[in-house]
């Protein structure tokens, strides 16, 4: 290629990486204000969270076009292609994850009000988890660190151990207080977003990690 075709491939990947990571931002926010909208059954804030992810959706629109561009009329190979293919495919991940953020607040008028409602105070700390590794993730696409990737992956196992405590706590309370099971089975839905979240964090991480080394990592069972 071109000094001028290498500047302007290197502009196009820096542009695509900068959406990305503008996502990436906005997917963090909505995770954590969705889940304080839940505790605090701020309805105002849940609604925020709801509207912001059409600015999610637009970004991702823009990366898919940017990629389809730059593989048209650059025509990367090897490594250059991998990094545009793992862009196009994590900006996916990505809106994901803000679409199950936006589930989580659509929930929120429905159990708004029950302040004493004892199950909802083990969703934030899974909440907690699923958010760091989003956080970390997207750190290690920046830094296109494919050991932090693998830490992301093996973090998964974390979040899906809280599910299954979270799903036993909340079938015993339904069991043991009737009254509560339409709400109880909103908070085990939530907690099934919140588990959906961590496992599309562990994708963007295989594709990280494929990205950077050429190689997917190693299977998080094996």
């Amino acid at each position: 290629m071109t000094d001028h075709t290498v500047k302007a491939f290197d502009a196009d990947i820096t542009r695509l990486r900068g959406l990305i990571a503008e996502m990436g931002g906005l997917a963090e926010v909505a995770i954590q204000d969705a889940l304080d909208a839940l505790v605090r059954g701020d309805l105002e804030l849940a609604e925020k969270v709801v509207a912001n992810d059409k600015k999610i959706d637009d970004l991702e629109t823009e990366v898919d076009k940017l990629a389809v561009r730059v593989i048209a009329l650059r025509a990367p190979m090897a490594d250059d292609l991998r990094e545009v293919i793992a862009a196009l495919k994590i900006a996916g991940v990505v809106e994901r994850i803000g679409d199950y953020s936006k589930n989580i607040a659509k929930r929120v008028p429905i159990i708004e009000g029950k302040k004493h409602f004892e199950p909802l105070t083990l969703l934030p700390a899974m909440g907690e988890l699923a958010g760091e590794m989003v956080h970390d993730v997207l750190t290690a696409y920046a830094a296109r660190d494919p050991e932090l990737a693998k830490e992301v992956i093996a973090a998964d196992n974390k979040v899906d151990a809280f599910y299954d405590s979270i799903f036993r706590n909340l079938v015993s309370y339904m069991v043991e207080n009737p009254a509560t099971i339409s709400s109880a089975a909103q908070l085990l839905f939530i907690a099934r977003n919140i588990e959906r979240i961590g496992d599309h964090a562990t994708n963007v991480a295989e594709m990280v990690h494929f990205a950077a080394s050429g190689t997917y990592p190693p299977d998080k069972d094996d």
